[in-house]
């Protein structure tokens, strides 16, 4: 079995800077700590953190809750924050609230009463003065809240969403419908904005392109169904989230509308069910792992009463064409 000295062998490192890191106390440089985490996990190293939380009241167990678990890009986000904290010995307790305000509260105070040390919220149907009174460290991953005080990581949703509807100019589209996400939500208003600011620009724009699709398939299904029933000379559709894409090509092929000659689809997210359905969809990427990880790590920094070096974070997106848009 492997001993914090196997880690600072392997790392190159001391065993006082291993255990800085373990601690998350005093400083350690970004590329030692990179250089820790690596060892440990190649070492299959497993920190006793039973002395620790003994003697500080600690449980080294976190909440992680999440809206919607039968969405990929939950469990790949629920993933990275699995894996950065098991590395640093913190258990994690996933929640799915289904985008219920009750039943994200009553997870809330179940995990309260288990003595969790901190939360990560990917789901937010709570309001910013309601995650204030959670008594916890809390960070807000994804769906961000309009708050200057609570951590969060975010991607660039306006920007994404611009570039996505722009992409679809440079197709040829001339007539762009938008599927968006919930009303309550920021990440979805900004995607929306992000369309509407390209969009509004042009002489064949109308309110009528803009329909909710709520983040699901079988909505977003339905709802394109009507919307090219409605309007068939639409060519080009920019979906609020990848499911809501794949729910639109459902509808297209239901229609028998030829994907990508006919209609062009962009989603967003970058989650992997995009590349097993056919065509293949091109998708605004969020840096999914990335954005779980830096919560994670922000979280146990706060647990640990350590400084955060910002409490907002907005990563970039990638465009990543496939086939559901034509090569030019």
């Amino acid at each position: 079995m492997a001993t914090i000295r196997d880690v600072s062998k392997l790392a190159g490192v001391s065993v006082a800077t291993v255990s800085r890191v373990l601690n998350r106390s005093g400083y350690v440089h970004e590329e030692t700590e990179r250089k820790v985490l690596r060892a440990i996990k190649e070492l299959s190293y497993t920190p006793n953190f039973v002395a620790r939380s003994l003697s500080n009241k600690k449980t080294s167990t976190i909440g992680l809750m999440v809206p919607d678990i039968t969405n990929p890009f939950f469990p790949e986000l629920a993933r990275a924050v699995e894996d950065v904290m098991q590395l640093y010995g913190y258990t994690t307790i996933l929640g799915n609230s289904d985008e219920s305000v009750e039943k994200e509260k009553q997870y809330v105070e179940v995990l309260k009463q288990r003595y969790i040390d901190g939360v990560i919220l990917a789901s937010t149907a709570l309001t910013a003065d309601e995650v204030h009174k959670f008594g916890v460290p809390v960070v807000v991953l994804d769906r961000a809240l309009t708050s200057d005080t609570i951590p969060m990581v975010t991607s660039k949703n306006r920007e994404g969403a611009r570039e996505a509807t722009r992409f679809l100019l440079a197709q040829g589209c001339r007539k762009i419908a938008h599927l968006r996400g919930p009303a309550q939500l920021l990440n979805a208003d900004e995607r929306c904005q992000g369309y509407l600011d390209i969009v509004e620009q042009t002489d064949w724009f109308h309110p009528g392109l803009v329909v909710a699709g709520n983040y699901e398939m079988k909505q977003a299904t339905d709802a394109t169904l009507a919307l090219l029933k409605k309007y068939p000379d639409i060519d080009g559709i920019f979906a609020g989230n990848d499911m809501m894409a794949i729910g639109a090509l459902r509808a297209a092929q239901i229609l028998g509308i030829s994907i990508p000659d006919k209609l062009a689809i962009v989603g967003y997210d970058g989650i992997t069910m995009g590349e097993v359905v056919y065509p293949e969809l091109t998708t605004m990427a969020q840096p999914i792992y990335d954005m779980g990880a830096l919560a994670a790590r922000m979280l146990i920094k706060m647990i640990e009463k350590q400084p955060l070096d910002t409490l907002y974070y907005e990563l970039d997106v990638q465009l990543i064409e496939r086939g559901t848009t034509r090569k030019v």
